[in-house]
């Protein structure tokens, strides 16, 4: 793993209580989609300290000027260091690490399975398989609890509208108290509905990225349904 120093070029609110995080992308920085870095941030901080550096999931694509990772902005001593930062503000990044990467035969379609935050290393994934053309199919289960959480979402459907390889699945599985309108699917992503849009797909390979009780129970479904350890991978997301 090696380490690059970095600034920050700037922040945004993409879903309620999240942000992405824009910086400058280092000379000789290579990744794939779906690959993650360590972000130190400056400070008297040990920097091998959880209040000093955090694993993030790369958002940008490998062919984009910038990196870009996003985060809910829980209360933690690196979340409120992390918001504070003034533009501009060196850092430094550990990396690129992980092994949640698309198979190299392309020939095979790859069902994506996010829950909330965890979509970050599927949206790198789609915007390199976009800019490349990518022949590969391409198939994103994305749960939430509402819209107004689901961050890329708007970014996901123009994704899947230009594409003849990509389709979005989105679904929220908190019903009532919405303040953004939802006609979409609503409930949990589960066996019956794994198997209901992996039919047809030519031998799926599937990744699963999200909060760790999201990811255990998908992939228990998954195992149960006849997958092979080798056709799942998966990234929990702990603290997000």
């Amino acid at each position: 793993m090696s380490t690059y120093e970095s600034r920050l070029q700037g922040r945004e609110e993409i879903a309620t209580r999240t942000l992405a995080f824009h910086f400058s992308k280092p000379a000789g920085f290579a990744f794939e989609p779906g690959q993650a870095i360590d972000l130190v941030l400056p400070g008297t901080t040990p920097a091998d300290s959880q209040d000093a550096r955090h694993t993030f999931s790369i958002v940008s694509a490998p062919f984009e000027a910038g990196l870009t990772v996003a985060t809910r902005m829980r209360d933690s001593v690196f979340k409120r260091r992390l918001g504070a930062l003034p533009v501009g503000s060196p850092l430094t990044l550990d990396g690129p690490f992980g092994t949640l990467t698309l198979d190299a035969d392309r020939a095979r379609a790859a069902i994506l399975i996010a829950g909330g935050i965890g979509i970050t290393p599927f949206v790198s994934m789609l915007r390199q398989a976009a800019h490349e053309r990518s022949p590969r199919r391409l198939l994103l289960l994305y749960s939430n609890r509402r819209p107004e959480d689901a961050a890329f979402l708007g970014e996901l459907h123009e994704l899947e509208r230009q594409s003849e390889t990509f389709r979005l699945i989105a679904t929220m599985t908190q019903a009532g108290g919405l303040h953004v309108p939802w006609n979409g699917r609503n409930g949990p992503i589960d066996a019956g509905l794994i198997s209901e849009v992996a039919t047809g797909l030519p031998r799926p390979v599937y990744y699963v990225a999200g909060p760790p009780g999201l990811v255990e129970s998908v992939c228990d479904s998954l195992g149960e349904a006849g997958v092979g350890d080798d056709d799942i991978r998966s990234e929990d997301f702990f603290g997000y």
